[in-house]
């Protein structure tokens, strides 16, 4: 038996969270009886949405290099979002998000267990991005970076900098904290140029053209959650 949002996750439905304001929303069933949250079901049980009954798929591994000028979300009333380039039958969720302004590596899937394991700060998957900012970076700075700085939501998890040339540093983070990396340099006095990840694990976007996608093979799968490589 497992909670009926992880089922809806793992079925590809939606991600845990969503599926956990469906049925705060009181939209989702099972075997005809609308549900709370912290109500289980088996996969044999009959769970619907909206009174559509949800079977599992075939799972589905992506990635994407996102380009700037679009949001990470499936749908949004105002602006572009990252399906405007995706063109699959199947329905898919980003794993986490990256901003409107920053491009780059970005995962998307129907598993939800996946999805949790890439995301889940228990798991410390490194992510890399290449920074430019508006001027040379101090020793200082990058000491304290990497030792970690209070920002208002707390300590943020010691990250690695290296200084490639000039205005421009790679940055590499497990942290998950909503736009950290801008928030981190921005306290330290310093404005970003462009910020575009580069590495989720050990899996990078290669060749990969921005605003193009492909299927992850098993070799991508690798790399992205194995960290003895």
């Amino acid at each position: 038996m497992h909670r009926v949002q992880k089922l809806l996750s793992n079925y590809g439905h939606c991600s845990r969270r969503k599926g956990e304001e469906l049925i705060q929303e009181g939209r989702v069933a099972v075997n005809g009886k609308i549900i709370t949250i912290g109500d289980k079901a088996g996969e044999e049980d009959k769970i619907s949405v909206d009174g559509k009954i949800v079977n599992p798929v075939e799972k589905i591994y992506l990635m994407f290099n996102k380009p700037t000028g679009c949001v990470t979300a499936l749908m949004d009333e105002r602006l572009d979002t990252i399906m405007k380039y995706i063109n699959i039958s199947e329905r898919v969720f980003p794993i986490g998000r990256l901003d409107y302004n920053t491009s780059g590596l970005l995962i998307l899937t129907n598993d939800g267990d996946f999805a949790n394991n890439i995301m889940h700060p228990r798991y410390e998957i490194k992510k890399s991005y290449l920074v430019k900012i508006d001027k040379t970076i101090s020793q200082s700075a990058i000491s304290k970076i990497e030792k970690g700085i209070v920002l208002v939501d707390g300590m943020t998890s010691p990250a690695k900098v290296n200084h490639v040339e000039g205005n421009l540093i790679e940055i590499t983070i497990h942290e998950g904290k909503n736009r950290v990396i801008r928030r981190i340099l921005e306290s330290l006095g310093y404005r970003i140029k462009f910020l575009h990840r580069t590495k989720i694990g050990k899996l990078s976007l290669g060749t990969l053209k921005e605003g193009k996608y492909r299927k992850l093979t098993k070799k991508d799968m690798h790399l992205l959650i194995n960290k003895s490589i």
